[in-house]
């Protein structure tokens, strides 16, 4: 019995300092059938045909980057956070998307000392679901970009997967791909190469915002040198990548 009141009177302390453990968080903040069903609305039918026909210089993209714990997905590597900036055609818009997102496992040192992502910033980050809802009202029905795109595409997926047992239905296009099919001498792949070859200031780095707005300067420069070889539409651009 006195065990009892113990810990119920350590429970309502806690509820009094306004501070709850992750675990009852997490248990306080489950996920809605309505968040779910919103999500997975927010995937589907995402690769028109029509889509193909459209111009590079008018194409609705939303360029990505995340910061994961690691780079297994499949081995329990999560989301840190999301960064992504909205282009129209050419024009990069200053309306951008950023946030943190709680992970359910722990953070190496060596990512916290690179993306300057600390433990308490991502015990304080809304759920991953909260996050996704908000990413993908974002990005909207655009195709998505993002440098190194394998590596975000298959964190992506995972996590709408885990959270609402749906696929990334989006097409998403790769600028190392595209840069390396463009200036095929230089065997590169980091994106402070790329963005030393096409003149663009390189500012902070292993920020998922600050990454996704660089590699939209980059996807805006790949338009412009992908026209001068004759590659107009997006359905162009798949036949120059060799994809359907």
């Amino acid at each position: 019995m006195k065990d009892s009141m113990k810990r119920n009177g350590i429970f309502w302390d806690i509820m009094k300092e306004g501070v709850l453990p992750s675990r009852i968080a997490s248990m306080l903040s489950a996920p809605s059938a309505q968040q779910i069903a919103f999500v997975r609305s927010l995937t589907r039918g995402q690769r028109r045909t029509e889509t193909l026909h459209v111009p590079l210089t008018e194409l609705g993209t939303a360029v990505l980057d995340l910061e994961t714990t690691g780079f297994h997905y499949n081995h329990g590597d999560e989301i840190l956070s999301f960064g992504a900036v909205r282009v129209d055609g050419m024009e990069v818009d200053r309306e951008a998307f950023y946030s943190l997102a709680r992970p359910g496992t722990a953070i190496p040192e060596r990512i916290i000392e690179l993306t300057g992502i600390t433990l308490q910033a991502a015990e304080e980050a809304p759920a991953l679901l909260q996050v996704l809802q908000d990413f993908m009202s974002f990005v909207d029905d655009r195709v998505l970009i993002a440098h190194g795109s394998a590596h975000d595409k298959a964190f992506l997926d995972a996590a709408l997967w885990k959270t609402t047992r749906v696929h990334l239905g989006h097409r998403v296009l790769d600028t190392m791909m595209i840069a390396r099919k463009l200036v095929p001498n230089r065997p590169i792949s980091a994106l402070d190469d790329w963005l030393r070859i096409y003149d663009i200031p390189i500012g902070r780095r292993h920020h998922a915002l600050e990454d996704a707005k660089m590699t939209a300067q980059l996807w805006v420069k790949l338009i412009d040198h992908l026209a001068h070889t004759g590659v107009v539409t997006l359905g162009d651009l798949y036949h120059f990548l060799g994809k359907s």
